[in-house]
């Protein structure tokens, strides 16, 4: 059963309740290489189960979804109010060949680009957080929500690597 967008809202959010979300996405890429730090490329490949994805696909889709993060904030910042397009992660794993990709290189990527993004948002006035886009699936989303909707995303992700190798 697939969830609404207000579902997937909600969910991610009740992820982060109780943490910092600076604190979450400022370790993430740490804690996305200590997870997959030593385990055989043939595991990072494994699928749990038919259309589930590998840990491998799930590091190429963070990477991934860090490029569309900072350009969606970087829209937002320039066009208050500017539209925000969905995206089909499936369509784009699909087309990225995530199954393909290089675990190391897709966690070196990450981290250049949460690197980036979080220099981005750490420079930009208070104010500024409250710029908003309009998601196409999920109504008016301001910096600072989108903000906390990626920290409850990488807990999301990186609950899912753990289960995937066998540590916590």
């Amino acid at each position: 059963m697939t969830e609404t967008p207000q579902q997937y809202v909600a969910r991610v959010l009740g992820l982060i309740a109780g943490h910092q979300p600076m604190k979450v996405q400022r370790s993430t890429a740490d804690k996305l290489g200590k997870l997959t730090r030593g385990i055989p490329r043939k595991k990072l490949d494994r699928r749990p189960a038919p259309g589930k994805w590998s840990v491998t696909e799930i590091l190429a889709h963070l990477a991934e979804t860090e490029w569309v993060i900072g350009y969606r904030i970087r829209m937002i910042l320039n066009s208050n109010g500017t539209p925000i397009q969905a995206f089909d992660q499936d369509a784009w794993a699909k087309t990225s060949n995530y199954a393909k990709q290089d675990p190391k290189k897709s966690v070196a990527l990450f981290r250049a680009l949460r690197d980036e993004n979080l220099a981005l948002l750490k420079s930009i006035p208070k104010e500024k957080w409250e710029n908003y886009g309009m998601h196409t699936e999920r109504g008016q989303e301001s910096v600072a929500r989108i903000f906390q909707l990626i920290a409850g995303h990488d807990l999301n992700h990186l609950g899912q690597i753990a289960a995937l190798v066998g540590r916590k």
